[in-house]
């Protein structure tokens, strides 16, 4: 069963952070062999942010967090763990999650970061509520905060065009009265795709060398097309049954809040499950692929510009490296 049990855990506050420099289309025209008309034709991506020099993955999760403990009237002090889903940390260890604790000054707080592709905001998410469901937390800090400009290789137009920098977080909570709650979640993986999306070398696998730095294996690898096909055939299934073990039919649900990666994606799922386009939050051209920040930065604006509204019902999706995938039921 998908279904959480337990203590009912509610959205108490959400925020969201991205860099003020903004890379555009026609930018990387003059950068890389590629056009604005093929990166829009392929991604439906305009511009994206990218994070200064002088600032880090942390920097970013802790402006989000920042606004998200404010938004759910809550102090740093009160906070019981705080969970950094990225790609970019600032470091291998320590975990980033232990410096936005440090930053932020929730001194009662432990801190831990989940890597696991795009998808590790939904995967965070699901610990964190499991964790206040068990009653082992109370208030629980989730963020998604990416800095990968500083993983790509502004060389490869394949890679170059698609990602962006930003943070986007949730404070978590017991269910008080007159709040939605977290419905249900599921997390699959496929770690026989794991060469799909990479990062080869830096880690334990291949320690950094002449040798690597030379092949730009500190870069992130993609094998597009193969993504491309991984997620076409294996989300619609999965999402539908995920739809049936929670009790809604795709049809009802108010909101799809997808992993912005690429515009075909949504759509191809919207239209297999005979939904409209416009009931997904789509914020993809301004943005790119903020990897596991994307759900909340698109969650975030939603509910800020009062599209998603008190009892309304979305589903959660987001896909990545791994190949891992995974979705989550809420309703506000």
């Amino acid at each position: 069963m998908s279904l959480f049990s337990g203590k009912a855990v509610s959205l108490w506050g959400i925020g969201m952070h991205v860099p003020e420099r903004i890379l555009t289309n026609q930018e990387l025209e003059q950068m890389v062999d590629t056009s604005n008309e093929w990166i829009l034709e392929r991604t439906g991506i305009r511009e994206r942010h990218i994070v200064a020099p002088e600032k880090q993955t942390s920097d970013l999760a802790v402006e989000a967090g920042r606004i998200a403990l404010e938004r759910a009237g809550l102090a740093p002090e009160e906070l019981d763990m705080v969970i950094v889903a990225t790609n970019s940390p600032d470091t291998i260890f320590p975990c980033t999650a232990a410096k936005v604790q440090g930053k932020l000054g929730a001194k009662k707080a432990g801190a831990f970061d989940v890597q696991s592709g795009c998808t590790g905001c939904v995967y965070a998410l699901t610990v964190a509520v499991s964790g206040i469901a068990a009653g082992v937390w109370r208030h629980v800090l989730v963020i998604g905060a990416e800095a990968l400009s500083r993983l790509i290789n502004w060389q490869d137009r394949n890679t170059c065009v698609l990602f962006g920098d930003g943070a986007g977080a949730c404070v978590l909570g017991p269910r008080r009265e007159g709040d939605g709650r977290f419905i249900a979640a599921s997390l699959r993986a496929d770690g026989t795709k794991h060469d799909l999306i990479s990062l080869p070398a830096g880690g334990s696998e291949r320690p950094a060398s002449k040798e690597t730095l030379e092949e730009g294996a500190h870069f992130v690898h993609m094998k597009g097309n193969e993504v491309f096909k991984f997620v076409n055939r294996e989300l619609p299934p999965f999402l539908q049954s995920f739809c049936e073990s929670s009790g809604v039919e795709p049809g009802h649900v108010d909101w799809w809040i997808f992993h912005q990666a690429n515009w075909r994606i949504m759509d191809g799922i919207l239209r297999r499950f005979g939904v409209s386009p416009e009931r997904a939050v789509v914020n993809l051209d301004r943005y790119g692929n903020t990897s596991a920040a994307s759900v909340f930065l698109a969650l975030c604006e939603a509910l800020d510009d009062g599209r998603i509204r008190k009892g309304q019902k979305m589903v959660i999706n987001s896909f990545g490296a791994g190949m891992t995938y995974g979705a989550i039921l809420l309703e506000v």
